[in-house]
C-alpha cells in the first residue's frame, strides 16, 4: 500500500514538474516573439517622433540661422539609428550555433535545470527556444530571438551600445522639446522626476492631451532603455575580457583562462575593430569550432 502511494506521489509530481515546464516554455517563447515586435515599434516611434515632432520644434525651417544645427542633429541620429539596426540584423545574421552538429549530443552529468539550455560538453549548449547547438553560449536574446555566442558577440555589444546612445539622445531631445513647445523649465532636477505623475493626473483632469503624456511616457521609456543597454554592454565587455561567458558564471564553472584580456577582445572585436565601431560590419576573424571548443574547457 505505502509502495503504490510513494509511486503515485513520484508520478503526480513528475506531471507537475513537466506541467511547469511547459508554462515556463511557453512564457518563454511568448516573450520571444513580443520583445522584437517591441524594439521594432519602439524603433518605428522613436523615428517618428524625431522627424515629425523634435527636429521641426526644435529647429524651424524659417529660422535660417538653425538649419546647420538641424542637419547636424539629423546626421546624429540616423547614424545612430543605422548602427543600431545594422548590428540588430548582424546579431541574427550570424548565429552562435554549431553548423557541424546536425544531431543533439546526450546531456552531460553537469546538465543545467534551466529551463532554456542545456549543458552538453566542450562549451556548447543546447538552447531550448532556438533548437540548435550553441557554440560558446553566453545567453538567449529574446530582442533578437537567438542565442549570443561565439560569432555574434561583437554585433551584440555593439547593438547595445548604439541603442544606448540612440535612446539618450531621444531622451535630450525629448525634453529639449518639451521645453521648446510647452515651456518646461528642466533646471531643477526634481521636475523629471514629478513629470510623469503629474502629467498622468492632468491628463485624466483633461488638462493636456494624450499625444503630451505620451511624450513624457518615451522619455521614460528611453531613459529605462538607455540604461539597461549601458549596463548590459559593461557587463558583457568585462566578461569578454576575461574570457567568461554568463552561462558558466550562472553555473559557477568559470575557467581558468590564462590568455591576457587584449586577446580576448581581439578575439571577438578582430584586429579592424576601429571600422566595427561605427560601421556594422565583420571586423573578426572566423575561427574553427574545434579552436573555440578548446579554448572553453
Amino acid at each position: 500500500m505505502c509502495r503504490g502511494s510513494a509511486v503515485l506521489k513520484g508520478q503526480l509530481l513528475r506531471s507537475l514538474t513537466s506541467a511547469d515546464m511547459f508554462t515556463r516554455m511557453l512564457k518563454l517563447r511568448l516573450l520571444n516573439a513580443v520583445a522584437p515586435a517591441y524594439f521594432f515599434m519602439a524603433t518605428a516611434v522613436t523615428f517618428i517622433l524625431h522627424f515629425c515632432f523634435f527636429i521641426p520644434t526644435i529647429f524651424p525651417n524659417k529660422d535660417t540661422s538653425l538649419r546647420g544645427s538641424a542637419t547636424l542633429h539629423t546626421v546624429v541620429f540616423l547614424f545612430l539609428m543605422f548602427n543600431a539596426l545594422g548590428n540588430y540584423i548582424m546579431t541574427i545574421k550570424y548565429p552562435a550555433e554549431s553548423a557541424n552538429e546536425t544531431v543533439v549530443p546526450v546531456c552531460s552529468a553537469h546538465c543545467s535545470d534551466k529551463v532554456d539550455a542545456h549543458y552538453l560538453l566542450n562549451g556548447r549548449h543546447f538552447c531550448k527556444l532556438c533548437k540548435k547547438v550553441i557554440l560558446k553560449r553566453d545567453h538567449h536574446c529574446f530582442f533578437t530571438g537567438n542565442c549570443i555566442g561565439n560569432k555574434n558577440m561583437r554585433y551584440f555589444i555593439m547593438f547595445c551600445i548604439y541603442t544606448s546612445c540612440t535612446c539618450l539622445y531621444s531622451l535630450v531631445l525629448g525634453v529639449a522639446f518639451l521645453t521648446v513647445e510647452y515651456s518646461i523649465s528642466f533646471e531643477n532636477p526634481l521636475t523629471f522626476l514629478t513629470l510623469l505623475p503629474l502629467s498622468t493626473g492632468y491628463f485624466f483632469t483633461g488638462t493636456i492631451s494624450g499625444l503630451q503624456l505620451f511624450l513624457v511616457l518615451m522619455l521614460y521609456v528611453w531613459l529605462g532603455i538607455g540604461l539597461v543597454c549601458a549596463g548590459f554592454c559593461c557587463q558583457q565587455v568585462l566578461l569578454v575580457a576575461w574570457g567568461q561567458t554568463w552561462c558558466q558564471m550562472q553555473r559557477g564553472q568559470l575557467v581558468d583562462n590564462r590568455s591576457p584580456w587584449r586577446t580576448n577582445l581581439k578575439d571577438v572585436f578582430g584586429t579592424r575593430w576601429i571600422l566595427g565601431l561605427i560601421l556594422p560590419v565583420q571586423t573578426a576573424e572566423t575561427c574553427s569550432e574545434d579552436t573555440d571548443a578548446h579554448k572553453q574547457d
